[in-house]
């Protein structure tokens, strides 16, 4: 059987399709609690901060994923880490746009938008932390064990030194 690489896919798909779950869950409560809190303001400005951090979060699974379809090439490595790079630029540029397009909006209750967010990320992190907890991915890969001739092991025995055996200290 030959080894199998070792590769980060199955744990960044486990990761995502986890977030899209919780992410769907984390709206519907954000929308209600935003509702109750601020009205309609707090209800569309939970879902906004809900949504931003799922799409900031997924950029940089997605990347890596896209960026693993190389993997065995002479050019995985510079190609994987443009490719991340570009997710991470990419992920840069969309905040500054969101930012400004989002700061002297109306509807936007700071604080809702802020708490969304930062719950948004913390969920994240834990579902990164269960899927690498759970997870059964191994250490190393591309070894080969030499393999060992039992006619060798014989052999090899080491010979008993008369003087070590019968003196004890």
């Amino acid at each position: 059987m030959s080894p199998s690489p070792v590769t980060s896919t199955p744990i960044l798909r486990t990761t995502l399709l986890w977030s899209a779950g919780v992410t769907a869950a984390l709206a519907v409560i954000g929308a209600v609690v935003g509702y109750l809190v601020a009205d309609t303001e707090g209800l569309w400005s939970a879902l906004a901060g809900i949504l931003l951090a799922a799409v900031f979060l997924a950029i940089t699974g997605a990347s890596i994923l896209i960026a693993n379809r190389w993997y065995g090439n002479d050019l995985y490595v510079p190609l994987f880490f443009g490719i991340v790079m570009g997710g991470w630029l990419l992920k840069f540029v969309v905040f500054l746009v969101v930012l400004f397009v989002l700061r002297d909006q109306p509807w936007l209750n700071p604080v809702v938008f802020f708490v969304a967010i930062v719950a948004s990320v913390v969920v994240s992190l834990l579902i990164d932390v269960l899927v690498m907890l759970r997870m059964r991915i191994p250490h190393v890969s591309d070894i080969t064990l030499p393999e060992i001739n039992p006619e060798d092991e014989a052999e090899e025995e080491p010979e008993a030194d008369a003087d070590s055996a019968g003196s004890k200290v």
